[in-house]
């Protein structure tokens, strides 16, 4: 499982929101790239950036920030907010950006999802935002009557790298994931899903380990980091659950590094055994939580 910690730029500087709200922002450092560099001194392997005012925006606008970030760290970066069209998605990729995620266009443009998919394989993720299980766009001030499982069946075959699954009634106040709309997304689609909004301590690390969640492919984490309470180097250790692979035997327990998923072609199937990697020869086995190598 992958853990990613968050940077959410607003007006240059790294601040958490409480429910998506630009007026209850509380600022953690007032510069990013040093704040990047001391999630990768931690040793996460991911970094996840939103551009707040672009969210609302509907244009890149604290660009300058996340250029000195990607000048900062070696780690990919996954950016979202604001990126409503191809130049601004060719941009971002040709910057450096690992991967971007399109929201508001997911919703808008779905022709541009599939579009960026086709010219960047691996590269596009798509936010799904939810309030009450409908999708909000716009920076969350708008409530569609879209939910969540809708919008990510629209790119079932996209070749969609990962949803990113925020419940925004959770995002910023450390209630806790909820893993249940979380889960129950992931089990809809084929797409790897990596929930957000409200992680708050070990136990939803703990929690995400589970058997029943083990179909959620990372987390991500905001305020819990910050403030302390949810410490990096033990998130980070029981997030690394590892397992042996012997031939014709199934692993006790394997999570696949989400980057392994990028330029692999894969479906769901109907059986306990539901995700095969096509092009490979590992089958993940939903139920039993493991990986069988045939």
């Amino acid at each position: 499982m992958i853990l990613y910690p968050a940077i959410d730029l607003k007006d240059g500087q790294c601040v958490r929101l409480k429910l998506g709200r630009m007026d209850e922002a509380t600022v953690f450092n007032d510069d990013p790239a040093a704040q990047a560099r001391a999630f990768e001194a931690q040793g996460f392997e991911w970094l996840h950036i939103v551009d707040l005012n672009g969210a609302f925006a509907g244009e890149p606008v604290n660009g300058a920030a996340v250029d000195a970030v990607l000048a900062a760290i070696s780690m990919p970066v996954q950016l979202g907010g604001g990126i409503r069209d191809r130049a601004t998605i060719d941009h971002w990729l040709e910057k450096g950006i690992s991967r971007v995620i399109l929201g508001t266009a997911a919703v808008r443009d779905p022709d541009l999802v599939r579009d960026a998919c086709r010219a960047h394989p691996g590269r596009i993720a798509v936010g799904i935002d939810a309030r009450g299980g409908k999708v909000a766009v716009e920076g969350w001030a708008e409530e569609s009557e879209l939910a969540a499982e809708e919008l990510a069946a629209r790119f079932e075959d996209a070749g969609v790298a990962a949803v990113i699954y925020t419940d925004i009634d959770r995002d910023g106040i450390l209630k806790g994931l909820n893993l249940d709309a979380t889960r129950a997304l992931a089990e809809s689609t084929s797409i790897p899903v990596i929930a957000s909004g409200g992680l708050a301590s070990i136990a939803d690390i703990e929690a995400l380990l589970r058997p029943e969640n083990r179909i959620i492919a990372g987390a991500i984490s905001g305020r819990a980091i910050y403030d302390g309470r949810l410490d990096a180097a033990a998130a980070l250790d029981r997030a690394a659950v590892t397992g042996s692979i012997d031939q014709g035997k199934q692993a006790d327990l394997v999570i696949l590094e989400f980057p392994s998923y990028r330029f692999i072609p894969y479906h769901l199937a109907v059986s306990s055994v539901e995700m095969v990697i096509k092009s490979g020869n590992l089958v993940f086995d939903r139920q039993n939580g493991g990986i069988v190598y045939c």
